[in-house]
């Protein structure tokens, strides 16, 4: 059975106001009445509200962090890695998940001002501006993902996907690959546009080719990558080489592969972005451009804490680097692209 701060303060025949001086160690307090009450705080096991001392401070010691997908490894890898530095500086983190969903991203920032957090790391790309600047208004500086632009009280972070990607293609090209198939993001999403224009870019840079029937849309998620592939399997050639937003849809092409009995990489090289956990273990081990989930951790954290208190100063962009990790779903590119029976 919990027990209040006024049943404390009943018992010690002192003020709420005395007890709550000495739960936050107060020198307005008499060090005999201190020593009294810590007594008795400790007897009957008294466990204060911190939310509610914190709220009253003006600080809930809580971040959120909005995320679009909770089933993506990257994701729990990174609100894993997240969560544990606020443990480390006495926060705590309020998740929300939209699953893609404008609606639900408009009830997770509701839920956000409702907790009255300290900061939002919004990483979901339904971004509707007016609902950010909601939250600056309430004095809840915001840092969001691949957004490329600031604002007051608004930072961003930024993954570097065109040094990447840029480096990505200038390795396949020195495996023979000049053909480049790209399975991007859901469209609609800032990271998704990113993505695949840093592909573009690298694609002309290197001297390489690519089609209109190679450029296919995805969903991020394994189903998605096989769907996608089955567009790229109907063209009558073939690229030699396929890069895709994301490990995940990586995965849904080697799934569709195998079962048509495509060799990777003797038929198909394969590549994706993320380097989730289990890029290293699928059959075969999958190269990928590794985004490190501690150095965004540590960014969004940066982010937030620099924003300080006066909301009215630019946000900052932050840089995430990003590495070309070569497994063995990459190979030399095959004599001939391939072609459909018949």
């Amino acid at each position: 059975m919990s027990i209040s701060v006024r049943e404390i303060a009943k018992m010690a025949g002192v003020s709420s106001a005395t007890i709550s001086r000495v739960i936050n160690g107060s020198d307005l307090v008499t060090e005999k009445t201190r020593k009294r009450i810590q007594h008795l705080i400790e007897e009957v096991k008294f466990v204060p509200n911190n939310r509610a001392i914190h709220l009253k401070n003006g600080k809930s010691q809580i971040y959120g962090i909005i995320i679009p997908d909770l089933t993506n490894p990257f994701f729990t890898e990174l609100v894993k890695i997240f969560e544990g530095l606020l443990v480390e500086n006495e926060r705590e983190l309020l998740v929300a998940n939209t699953d893609f969903h404008t609606n639900r991203t408009q009830d997770s920032l509701r839920r956000m001002l409702l907790r009255r957090v300290d900061g939002v790391a919004m990483l979901a790309s339904e971004l509707e501006v007016p609902s950010l600047d909601a939250l600056v208004r309430n004095e809840i500086p915001v840092v969001t993902a691949d957004r490329y632009r600031t604002s007051p009280g608004i930072s961003d972070v930024v993954v570097d996907f065109s040094a990447g990607m840029n480096q990505m293609m200038a390795y396949l090209r020195d495996l023979g690959h000049k053909n480049i198939g790209f399975i991007g993001g859901s469209s609609g999403i800032v990271t998704s546009r990113a993505r695949s224009v840093a592909f573009f870019d690298a694609i002309v840079k290197q001297g390489l080719s690519s089609r209109e029937s190679w450029i296919v849309e995805g969903n991020y998620r394994i189903d998605g990558g096989s769907t996608a592939f089955e567009q790229i399997l109907a063209c009558k050639e073939r690229p030699t080489a396929l890069v895709t937003a994301n490990d995940l849809t990586a995965i849904g092409v080697m799934r569709m592969a195998h079962s048509i009995g495509l060799r990777i990489p003797q038929d198909l090289s394969i590549a994706g972005i993320d380097d989730i956990e289990i890029s290293d273990i699928v059959n075969p081990p999958l190269t990928t451009l590794r985004i490190s989930r501690h150095e965004y951790a540590r960014m969004l954290m940066e982010a937030l804490d620099n924003a300080g208190e006066d909301l009215t100063q630019p946000g900052h962009q932050y840089a995430v680097p990003t590495s070309l990790i070569i497994r063995k779903s990459t190979g030399p590119a095959p004599k001939e692209s391939k072609k459909t029976e018949g």
